[in-house]
């Protein structure tokens, strides 16, 4: 009997992790953050720059689309597949989808704090050294974020990013670069993930394929690569002025 925790919410034969942007932006839980246009859904700009389409985009998604994006780029995560000759592909990024093991590989960190929106300014700071991901201003308000600080300094943190139903992404786990080396990130990691657990859902992450250290840590861990998918950066065609927020 399928769970429907893990099934897309649209289509019961898809996983949700198939097409995770489309099924986090459909979750009630990120409701708040989403604009949509017809079938077609992304997250406020100054959230996440990723937007979602149905399984099996039509023209009209596509049209839908291009009038949702209020800048002329947002990042796609899908299976292999046709683009619109319309949009240019701004850059190809091929990325594995891992998940979880069920219990977390250890305990978790009481160095952890929780991060608010006043950690904000130095979180864009670390992210923007370190490059773990996209991480905007109002990022921190997809789920929660948490961190390490030495002598009042944030030297790392990690986070939720995505939230498909019964699901919970990892995500912007990184460390300040002179700190590298301690097992901050791995103990970060842990830690979002026994949150995640006890709250009864299931955790996973995307890495970059060529990102070879991070899956090794990742495998080390006990996670193990699902999918292989494509994030491609779309600039949208020129149809005339688009919606705006």
């Amino acid at each position: 009997m399928r769970s429907t925790s893990e099934y897309h919410p649209l289509d019961s034969g898809v996983h949700v992790l198939d097409n995770p942007v489309f099924a986090s932006l459909s979750n009630p839980a990120h409701a708040r953050l989403a604009r949509r246009r017809g079938n077609v859904l992304r997250y406020l700009e100054d959230v996440s720059p990723f937007m979602g389409l149905p399984d099996r985009p039509t023209e009209q998604d596509w049209q839908d689309a291009a009038r949702l994006l209020s800048s002329g780029t947002a990042g796609y995560v899908h299976h292999s597949g046709g683009i619109p000759r319309a949009w240019t592909v701004v850059k190809r990024l091929d990325v594995l989808q891992m998940t979880a093991p069920a219990a977390p590989p250890g305990a978790a960190d009481e160095r952890a704090v929780r991060l608010t929106a006043a950690d904000v300014p130095e979180m864009l700071d670390l992210a923007h050294r370190t490059a773990p991901g996209p991480f905007h201003a109002r990022t921190i308000e997809m789920g929660e974020y948490l961190g390490i600080r030495q002598d009042g300094v944030l030297i790392a943190m990690a986070g939720e990013r995505m939230r498909p139903a019964g699901w919970t992404e990892i995500s912007a786990v990184c460390t300040s670069p002179e700190h590298r080396g301690k097992g901050l990130g791995r103990s970060l990691l842990t830690t979002v993930h026994s949150r995640i657990t006890a709250r009864g859902e299931l955790a996973f992450l995307h890495v970059a394929a060529t990102n070879v250290g991070a899956v090794r840590l990742y495998e080390s861990l006990g996670y193990e690569t699902r999918h292989e998918l494509a994030l491609t950066i779309l600039r949208r065609p020129d149809l005339g002025a688009p919606d705006r927020d």
